[in-house]
């Protein structure tokens, strides 16, 4: 049994089953992946995995115990390569986060820029993306922390630290009838067409919630992931647009007019999301207490030897999240 054959049968369960796909992101050929998977079954004595031709189609229950400790063995080289490069130069190295467009663009560009000015030498690498595909790239390893608002509480394999707390704001242009209310209901919101984020983007659920608890059914006439999408087609008066209340810039849109709707919502919770177990290089600490200074070195190792997110929670529970 050879490391490099863990490695195949991992890629290949990640890519779907889809041998020429694992052999491109491993810079392999199919062949050759193909050929080392068969010598593993033969050595093992079984089958990893099911075949209808050339073809593979499903992971055999032995083959599944097989990828989870396969799975297990891999990040432990990753934590002994990350051990290694933490003692040749703590300073030097890289960083991959995976996260939504509202984080990319209104949250990180301060703590990025603090970041790249203590560390110069590790190199930063941005994934943007849904919060379902940023959730399943710190889960296969693509990145080391996920952040965001929706979506990571359906991966087990990912453990969570609330970053901070947040709530929106109605955006109409000048001149808006809205604008002449003195209290601003659901009810009235949803008189008018609404321009807000899709669904399972940056809190939506929230929102729906709200709606639902009051028995409305709003006319969402245009959705987008992008806040700077929302803002266009609220500025051609298409409709009011809900954002998140750090989505408003008062330069930028100051031909927009902003609305204070926290009190109509819950607040929603943004999070950074890592596998359990990980190792972290020095610098990574620094990142996470820098985008959310109540998590320091001491909790964040401690949730990362957690054996649940139960026991994440638990240690989590009395902090007071800051408000954006």
């Amino acid at each position: 049994m050879k490391l490099h054959q863990l490695r195949y049968i991992w890629e290949v369960a990640k890519q779907g089953l889809n041998v020429s796909q694992a052999a491109a992101h491993l810079y392999s050929s199919q062949p050759g992946i193909s050929k080392q998977i068969r010598l593993l079954e033969e050595e093992l004595g079984l089958q990893i995995f099911t075949r209808r031709g050339k073809h593979l189609v499903e992971i055999t229950p032995a083959g599944l115990e097989i990828l989870e400790t396969s799975g297990e063995i891999l990040q432990q080289i990753e934590k002994i390569q990350s051990l290694a490069q933490e003692h040749s130069d703590a300073h030097r190295g890289s960083l991959s986060l995976a996260t939504t467009h509202t984080q990319y663009r209104y949250v990180l560009p301060p703590i990025i820029r603090r970041f790249i000015d203590k560390y110069p030498d590790v190199a930063l690498h941005m994934h943007q993306g849904t919060p379902t595909q940023i959730s399943a790239a710190a889960v296969n390893a693509e990145a080391d922390f996920a952040i965001a608002t929706e979506a990571l509480e359906l991966y087990t394999d990912l453990h969570m630290l609330p970053c901070y707390r947040w709530n929106r704001s109605i955006l109409v242009p000048k001149g808006h009838p809205l604008l002449e209310e003195s209290n601003i209901s659901l009810y009235k919101i949803a008189s008018y067409p609404i321009i807000t984020y899709t669904f399972g983007f940056t809190g939506r659920s929230k929102l729906d919630e709200a709606f639902d608890a009051q028995g409305l059914k709003p006319r969402v006439v245009l959705t987008a992931a992008d806040a700077d999408v929302i803002k266009t087609y609220v500025r051609l008066g298409l409709g009011i647009g809900i954002v998140a209340s750090m989505a408003f810039d008062a330069e930028i849109d100051k031909d927009l007019v902003v609305l204070d709707a926290s009190g109509l919502f819950e607040p929603s919770t943004t999070k950074i999301g890592f596998r359990r177990n990980s190792y972290f290089r020095g610098y990574m600490y620094d990142f996470i207490e820098m985008f959310a200074p109540h998590l320091n070195r001491d909790l964040v190792r401690r949730s990362l030897k957690a054996k649940s997110m139960a026991e994440v929670d638990e240690l989590v529970g009395d902090i007071e999240l800051p408000v954006l």
